[in-house]
């Protein structure tokens, strides 16, 4: 009995001797995976770390970069502001002598107006003039002189209106910004914009002038930085000139005047009364939906080197979202034109 007790206990320890044994073995295959795991966690991690110390280093030197960049705008904007002030001054200056040109113009017309009429007089009376008389007569060619010299006037004056309009454009459009916002009339402001601009939207000898088409609605003064608005303005009325300007690519003077460039200008307040709206809108290229997702990111351009500095719709984004707490959207269609809603509360 004893011995088959024996025997029954030793086949007991061989089950559990075997037992032990799989386990030792499934145990030590585990060890070998977890080593292998660790391993490939512990390559992992040092890659990991690798590309964390190359992103510290990019995200370091684009900080450097920015740090640059900004201290490069800050320069640019106190040379902005030195050359804002002084172009202001400079149109003041040119407003006086103007003035004085203008104010002098009238009187003057009416003094020629006067020796004219008292020349035909003496003609009048004296219709026999001395042979020296006629003699001058003819040299100075009096009825062309009496028929050019009211024209003469008139286009003088015509001069001093236009350079008046633009000293008082330059004033407006340059006009230094406060800490405080202020009353602004905001079609003042287009109108200076677009006058500076002129000289872009006459005819040349590639194409037809742009046509701007301009629809106001009676709006109140509105509270803002007009500085800053009037920036805006200049940015999207010359990137509208810009695409229109790149429509007419391979196409003659005929084509373009058969189809104008052209944009139009709207203003009109929001449903809620609230808000301001101004829609600037060109009949150029229009722009793709993958450029619309990155065209107001700081240092976006399509234009070629030298052309652009991929600044002016960021700060324009930046004015009328941070500065102004208002909206600007963009809706376009390649081929067909582009169109940019500005809304700024009014105040």
């Amino acid at each position: 009995m004893e011995i088959l007790d024996y025997q029954q206990e030793i086949k007991e320890l061989k089950k559990a001797n075997r037992i032990l044994h799989k386990k030792l073995e499934r145990s030590e295959s585990d060890r070998i995976k977890l080593e292998e795991t660790n391993r490939k966690k512990e390559c992992l991690l040092r890659r990991v770390i690798d590309e964390l110390k190359e992103y510290q280093n990019k995200l370091e030197e684009r900080s450097h970069e920015l740090e640059i960049m900004l201290l490069n705008l800050q320069i640019m904007e106190n040379k902005m502001s030195t050359l804002g002030s002084m172009v202001a001054d400079v149109a003041h200056e040119i407003n006086n002598p103007v003035g004085f040109i203008a104010g002098n113009l009238t009187p003057a017309k009416e003094y020629i107006d006067n020796l004219l009429h008292l020349i035909d007089l003496y003609q009048q009376t004296y219709p026999k003039t001395s042979q020296q008389i006629q003699e001058t007569i003819k040299m100075i060619d009096l009825e062309y002189v009496r028929e050019d010299l009211p024209k003469l006037i008139s286009s003088m004056k015509e001069g001093t209106d236009r350079i008046s309009n633009i000293s008082n454009s330059l004033r407006t459009f340059s006009r230094a910004d406060t800490e405080q916002k202020i009353l602004f009339n905001i079609h003042e402001g287009i109108n200076s914009t677009l006058l500076i601009l002129k000289h872009r939207l006459q005819a040349n000898k590639i194409r037809p002038a742009i046509q701007v088409v301009q629809y106001y609605e009676e709006l109140p003064l509105v509270e803002c930085f007009p500085g800053q608005l009037n920036q805006v303005f200049m940015n999207l009325l010359a990137n509208a000139i810009d695409a229109l300007d790149e429509s007419n690519a391979g196409l003659s003077f005929n084509d373009i005047k058969l189809n104008p460039n052209q944009i139009t200008i709207q203003t009109a307040l929001t449903e809620d009364k609230n808000h301001v709206s101004i829609r600037i809108q060109d009949n150029g290229v229009g722009i793709s939906a993958d450029v619309q997702q990155k065209m107001f990111d700081h240092l976006f351009t399509t234009k070629p080197v030298g052309k652009g500095t991929g600044l002016g719709l960021s700060i324009a984004y930046q004015i009328i979202v941070q500065k102004h707490k208002g909206t600007l959207e963009v809706n376009s269609v390649l081929e067909k034109g582009s169109e940019f809603i500005i809304t700024i509360p009014i105040s």
